[in-house]
């Protein structure tokens, strides 16, 4: 937001400088960028002095030329070819002398000695274009006659200069979001660093009703969109460019001047923080402003010439047969103030935040009013905004104000009532502060203090302060007007001891897990939590009604929260193959986001909805590629699954306390869920076609999405333990077993594992046959079992007594047959 430096003095004295009075705002919250020095002619007419035209004859070559001399009252004439048609002998101009800089168009131009045509010339004879007076290149400015020569440009001008700073406002500061804000705090610290000064606020007490006749009226039907609006009639405007001074005022800051009428509003927005706008009264038709909505769909033209689709959410200011205004955010085509414009009602209105912000979105609209009343203005000062805005308009507009002043306020918005304690302000601020000073802090921040005892304060709150219901709120007031660089650093520091959460261990294991992918060959990736929801239509896995919608999406494609961390993976993963880059290992930690309406309850507002964090793994592409040691090979999902076993292992999950299990699910052509006897884990498959054709990915990819909230849950009581690596020799024995072809390797591992407990260490599969020379419907696995006792060396009969017990327990469980 730009702050006009001598603006800012209209409601304040000070003598810091533009520098130190940036470092005075930003100590108190206000952040200033920077500042810059702006005239109000571009370059401050610089160089320019008042010249009078001694002689003036025709070029010798050229018919449109002149040579004149010009004395510009320091010692000898100076000769000027000028080439305007106006100039004579006798006049008073402006002269740009030899050096100065003119800032006419897009580009800066300096003035140079220069032979023209032949004939030395030592500045220029100015136009008002050549300057920035004015548009016209007609001929050359000619002064009245009695103008002193050798008087400076920017003194017959009166060229004032200001400075501009940047204040940065942050979204809880409305309240700075004028001058009249910023010099209100600016009169806090003032006070607090030893020099009073006083804030005056402009008068009103001149405001009055001209005219007794009926003016518009005012109504209000929905309350809630609009807890109070304001109006007043003011009729026989002249509608004109505005003076000088306001126009000065708006330009300085950036603002582009209109009319009068509208520069009034403008202004008086920037001077108080306060929104209005002003209606030709002549379109309000049926002299009646109603406040309410219009149905769903409803065509409405807005200022910038936009036909916009209204919905039945979105407040309007109508008259008895239309929409005239989009309330708090912008004005209709038709309504506005124009030079044709005769008679004004002027609307000063407080509108609920939340609806306008809604609005706003809606339909992609970020105007000055808009961004103030989304974050809560003062209800309370609406009428004192109205008449100081009425009083301008007349001020340079004339006109008399018809009828009383509308005011609909059904409910007053009363102001927070905080008690706040001693205490607490010297526990969190870090120091004591002497009491009288937290009072005199108060009562600059027009804080109101109601009652007082012993260590507590019971005060009000002005209800511009949007951002301060709290005692803490207050305090932080209190602490940036008293100044963090106040509070002294200690030498010593108290805390409590240090512990680690189970927040804490997540993050650790989270670090512990990245490390270990990327070790391995993966890339992490960071995905938008917002996704499209045409990925969920017919699924059943994760149905559509499961999503947690956006109630003012920016677009189709960012919708709805996801529930899985696929289909981000899927959209990087053909962001990398349509440039070549085929052959990818991708991570992702993330949210997932989920609604069940079956889990609403009356009163708690969030009891549906509800997010998990996962850790996802992508393949997809070839595994060895190109390479001279080694044949090509394709990533297939046993070595994704690898990939999982070795994480779950490093978590403290060994393959012996986890299962998986055949998984029908929609997102998968093939899958298994991976859990424990008391929670699944998560799960891992190759993704189904129709998903990999959504993102147009032509290539199998593997994927695995696990729980890490359950992982994080499964392995907290996990403890690393330590033991000698056996002095006794392992000992491996194969089978080769015929079993049927429904017979899965994992059956065979469960039985093995349950028939010798302690022995038996290891448990692999080596070769699967199926085809020639077996019996139909049969499969031969080939397997390999390790055995080992960490105590002694195992002899041949302990090995035989296993093997048998194994072999015998495949027979009875699985019908196996040795081949």
């Amino acid at each position: 937001m730009n702050i006009s430096y001598n603006w800012l003095k209209d409601y304040i004295d000070f003598d810091l400088s533009p520098e130190k009075l940036s470092d005075a705002l930003t100590s108190i919250g206000l952040e200033t960028g920077g500042f810059e020095e702006i005239q109000t002619i571009k370059g401050g007419l610089e160089g320019l002095v008042v010249g009078e035209v001694l002689t003036c004859v025709d070029h010798p070559d050229s018919d449109h030329l002149h040579l004149t001399t010009v004395d510009v009252g320091q010692g000898e004439p100076l000769k000027i070819v000028c080439g305007a048609p106006n100039v004579a002998a006798g006049q008073k101009v402006i002269v740009a002398l030899v050096g100065t800089t003119l800032y006419s168009g897009d580009e800066p131009f300096k003035i140079k000695k220069s032979k023209i045509r032949g004939e030395e010339s030592f500045g220029m004879i100015c136009a008002e274009d050549e300057i920035g007076l004015g548009t016209s290149h007609a001929g050359i400015i000619v002064l009245p006659a009695d103008t002193k020569v050798g008087t400076l440009a920017k003194d017959y001008y009166n060229i004032k200069s200001d400075y501009i700073l940047e204040v940065d406002i942050t979204p809880n500061r409305v309240d700075a979001s004028s001058h009249y804000g910023v010099a209100r705090d600016l009169a806090a610290y003032l006070k607090q660093n030893g020099k009073p000064s006083e804030l005056k606020k402009p008068e009103v007490d001149n405001f009055k009703t001209d005219a007794s006749q009926k003016g518009i009226t005012v109504k209000v039907e929905n309350a809630e969109a609009c807890p109070r609006y304001a109006g007043v009639t003011i009729k026989n405007v002249t509608v004109k460019e505005s003076p000088d001074w306001l126009k000065d005022r708006l330009t300085l800051i950036g603002l582009r001047p209109i009319n009068n009428v509208v520069d009034v509003t403008n202004f008086v927005l920037h001077e108080m923080g306060h929104p209005l706008h002003a209606f030709d009264m002549d379109y309000i038709s049926g002299g009646v402003v109603i406040v309410k909505t219009l149905p769903e769909g409803t065509k409405f033209t807005t200022l910038d010439e936009v036909e916009r689709t209204l919905s039945d959410k979105d407040l309007m200011i109508c008259n008895d047969k239309e929409g005239m205004c989009i309330g708090g955010v912008f004005g209709g085509l038709k309504s506005g103030v124009t030079e044709e414009t005769k008679n004004v009602f002027l609307e000063c209105a407080y509108f609920n935040p939340t609806w306008i912000r809604k609005t706003a979105r809606r339909h992609g609209l970020n105007t000055d009013s808009s961004f103030r009343f989304e974050r809560g203005c003062d209800p309370n000062d609406t009428i004192y905004v109205m008449k100081h805005a009425a009083l301008l308009i007349q001020q340079v507009a004339g006109g008399e104000v018809v009828g009383e002043i509308q005011d609909v306020y059904p409910q007053k918005i009363e102001s927070p009532v905080v008690d706040l304690s001693y205490n607490k302000i010297n526990s969190l601020i870090g120091k004591n502060i002497d009491k009288e000073t937290v009072k005199s802090i108060l009562a600059s921040l027009e804080i109101e203090i109601l009652s007082e005892k012993e260590d507590t304060l019971t005060i009000c709150i002005p209800k511009y302060r949007v951002d301060v219901t709290r005692d803490v709120d207050v305090i932080e007031d209190i602490l940036r007007i008293y100044g963090y660089n106040n509070v002294e650093t200690i030498d010593s520091v108290k805390s409590n001891l240090s512990y680690q959460t189970l927040t804490d261990r997540s993050n650790d294991m989270q670090d512990l897990i990245s490390e270990q992918l990327t070790g391995a060959g993966f890339y992490e990736i960071m995905n938008n939590s917002l996704t499209k929801e045409a990925y969920y239509t017919d699924l059943k896995s994760y149905p559509e009604v499961h999503c947690v919608r956006l109630l003012n999406p920016l677009s189709t494609d960012l919708n709805v929260m996801r529930q899985t961390l696929l289909f981000g993976g899927l959209e990087s993963i053909a962001y990398n193959r349509n440039r070549k880059n085929s052959d990818l290992m991708f991570y992702e930690f993330g949210n997932c986001y989920y609604y069940d309406a079956s889990k609403r309850v009356e009163g708690e507002t969030l009891k549906e909805y509800s997010e998990e964090y996962h850790l996802a793994l992508w393949l997809c592409g070839d595994k060895v590629h190109n390479s001279w040691a080694a044949t090509n090979e394709k990533m297939s999902i046993y070595q994704l699954k690898a990939y999982v076993e070795n994480l779950m292992l490093r978590l403290g999950l060994s393959s012996k306390q986890f299962e998986y299990e055949h998984l029908s699910n929609d997102i998968y052509s093939a899958a298994l869920t991976i859990k424990t006897r008391n929670r699944v884990l998560g799960s891992i498959g190759i993704v189904a076609k129709k998903h990999l054709k959504q993102t147009d990915i032509n290539t199998d990819v593997y994927f695995a999405e696990l729980n890490w909230n359950a992982l994080m849950k499964e392995t907290r009581k996990h403890q690393v333990t330590y033991k000698e690596i056996s002095k006794y020799p392992a000992v491996k024995r194969d089978l080769a077993l015929l079993l049927d072809k429904n017979v899965l390797f994992e059956q065979i591992e469960q039985i093995a594992y349950k028939s010798e407990k302690k022995l038996l260490k290891e448990v692999s599969l080596f070769d699967v046959y199926e085809g020639k020379n077996l019996p139909e419907g049969k499969k031969s696995y080939a397997v390999n079992f390790v055995l080992q006792d960490n105590e002694k060396t195992l002899t041949d009969n302990q090995i035989d007594s296993i093997m048998k017990k194994i072999q015998s327990s495949l027979e009875k469980e699985l019908g196996a047959q040795l081949r």
